[in-house]
């Protein structure tokens, strides 16, 4: 597989990540299966697809458990990124900046993953008890004690500001955070949603990294799968899945937004019979720059061994405008 490069320290990555949270976190309980994800990990790694992007509060702890598995017995074949400053409580989650807390859950993730080092090291979210220095300060030391390679940021847009000023205030808090860090320690790494339904990202975040040489995390890619062409409209989630209360995913606005997916399939069929939907959403994150690197959540080996192949689909200018002139994404905000 084609390989990317993150951050100044120019770490390399396969193009295409696995996004591992749909393993044991946020989708329908009633559907992981340990051992279909243990393969699809395994088959990600056999195709070059070498970042595993994994969190301590999936599960909790149960995702990076489960990657332990795998690094215990092919470590040198993975990009382990994994995100700390989020717990999990009973139906709340609150984040925990606090730089003892920071340490003691690197030790923690490092004994569930099975390593003795983190290749990306993320801050999940900002604690706001908690200047972003100290916390950032805290992960620096972890790379200067051996046990974290770099340091990445996951960025949180605010989608309320959109009715105030338009789209261009999404990510200004986020842009405000990367630079309070970079004093304190380099930036690798920006993780943040970017798609074709929600491209937000490209024009804010993207041209921070570009110009500081930072790499960037497309998260959800696929649009939480709504991008792949395989969902219904009206098919309905389970409760525990975070699709049956996200605003595009009632069956109203899954219909509405179905001109976009038909887009996908247009610019498919121009490059075969074999190219799919997702693979054209996943070539159309790999135009948008040379550092970035789409991760795509999926637990199974069909799905990895189809987003790896999105690699070899070269979108021409003609495809991207046509795909970058689609409508934009409803949802019951709107």
């Amino acid at each position: 597989m084609e390989r990317r490069t993150i951050g100044a320290a120019a770490l390399s990555v396969g193009a295409v990540g696995l996004g591992c949270m749909p393993m044991s976190w946020a989708y329908s309980r009633s559907r992981q299966r340990g051992d279909e994800s243990l393969r699809a990990v395994h088959r990600a790694l056999d195709l070059g697809s070498t970042l595993l992007d994994t969190a301590d509060m999936y599960g909790p702890f149960t995702n990076e458990l489960l990657l332990g598995r795998v690094l215990k017995e092919r470590r040198t074949d993975a990009f382990v990124s994994t995100k700390v400053g989020l717990l999990v409580g009973d139906q709340h989650i609150v984040a925990n900046g606090r730089p003892g807390y920071v340490k003691r859950a690197c030790d923690a993730s490092l004994r569930r993953l099975q390593t003795d080092v983190i290749d990306l090291y993320q801050l999940h979210r900002a604690d706001p008890e908690v200047p972003v220095e100290e916390t950032w300060g805290a992960m620096a030391e972890l790379v200067q004690a051996g046990k974290v390679r770099a340091l990445g940021l996951c960025a949180v847009g605010v989608r309320g500001g959109r009715r105030a000023g338009g789209r261009r205030g999404l990510y200004e808090g986020t842009l405000r955070q990367l630079q309070r860090v970079q004093q304190v320690f380099p930036v690798s790494a920006v993780e943040a949603e970017l798609s074709v339904w929600s491209p937000e990202a490209a024009r804010t975040l993207l041209p921070w990294c570009e110009a500081r040489g930072v790499g960037f995390l497309a998260a959800m890619p696929l649009g939480n799968g709504f991008l792949t062409g395989t969902l219904t409209p009206g098919e309905g989630f389970e409760p525990d899945d975070m699709r049956a209360r996200h605003p595009r995913f009632t069956a109203e606005m899954m219909a509405a937004n179905q001109p976009i997916v038909a887009g996908l399939r247009r610019v498919a069929r121009r490059h075969g019979s074999s190219v799919t939907p997702a693979q054209v959403a996943l070539a159309w994150v790999l135009a948008q720059g040379r550092h970035v690197v789409p991760v795509p959540g999926a637990k199974r080996e069909r799905w990895v061994s189809e987003n790896a192949g999105a690699v070899g689909v070269r979108l021409r200018s003609a495809d991207l405008r046509e795909l970058g002139g689609l409508p934009g994404a409803r949802g019951s905000w709107d």
